[in-house]
C-alpha cells in the first residue's frame, strides 16, 4: 500500500523542548526523509500506517489521584497543549488508549485502577506520573499505599518527580509515541 506524503519537518519541531531532541535523532524520522527525499512518495504497510496513525491519535484517561493530577491538567491547557501532538482527554475508559495515573495508590483504590484498566480496548498503554505512582514517594512505608502502580497494572512510561513538571509529562508522552511507533504494539 502506497501512501503519498508531503515533507514538512516544521510540525514536529514546533512545541516543547523535547520534541526537536526525539524527532531529530530518531532513525525512523531521518528514514522517511531520506525517502521522502529520493522518491517523493513512501511506500509502506498496513500496519505500519495504522500504528502511525494510532500514534497521532491516543485518547488519554486521567486517573489523577493527588498533586500530581494538577500538572497533568495543566499540560491540557494553552502553554503546553497537548491536543496539537493529536493526544486529546477522554473520561470513559472504553474510549482511551493511554491511562496517566498520576499521584499515591492506595490499597483500597488498587482494585478500582485495575478495574479501569480492563476497561480499556486494547492496545492500551500507561503512563506512571510522580514518584507516588512510580514506587510509593513520600507514602512509601506507609501501610496503605501501593508502593508503584507497576504492581496493579503493567506500565509502559515512568515520569519522575515530585511533583513532575507539565513539560515532563509531555516529553512521556511524546516517547510514548516513540515507543509506539518504534515496536508496533507493546508486549506484555
Amino acid at each position: 500500500m502506497g501512501v503519498i506524503l508531503t515533507p514538512n519537518g516544521t510540525a514536529a519541531r514546533a512545541g516543547v523542548e523535547g520534541a526537536a531532541a526525539i524527532t531529530d535523532n530518531d532513525p525512523y524520522f531521518k528514514a522517511l526523509q531520506a525517502e521522502m527525499a529520493d522518491k517523493g512518495f513512501l511506500v509502506t504497510s498496513s500496519e505500519a500506517l495504522v500504528n502511525w496513525a494510532r500514534t497521532g491519535s491516543l485518547m488519554w484517561m486521567t486517573f489523577g489521584l493527588a498533586c500530581c493530577a494538577v500538572e497533568m491538567m495543566q499540560a491540557s491547557m494553552p502553554r503546553y497543549d497537548l491536543e496539537r501532538f493529536g493526544i486529546a482527554p477522554r473520561a470513559s475508559p472504553r474510549q482511551s488508549d493511554v491511562m496517566i495515573v498520576a499521584g499515591t495508590l492506595t490499597n483500597k483504590m488498587a482494585p478500582a485502577l485495575r478495574k479501569v484498566y480492563d476497561q480499556m480496548p486494547e492496545p492500551r498503554y500507561v503512563i506512571s506520573m510522580g514518584s507516588c505512582a512510580n514506587g510509593g514517594g513520600y507514602y512509601h512505608y506507609s501501610y496503605a499505599v501501593v508502593r508503584g502502580c507497576d504492581r496493579i497494572v503493567p506500565v509502559d512510561i515512568y515520569v519522575p518527580g515530585c511533583p513532575p513538571t507539565a513539560e515532563a509529562l509531555v516529553y512521556g508522552i511524546l516517547l510514548l509515541q516513540r515507543k509506539i511507533r518504534r515496536t508496533g504494539t507493546i508486549e506484555r
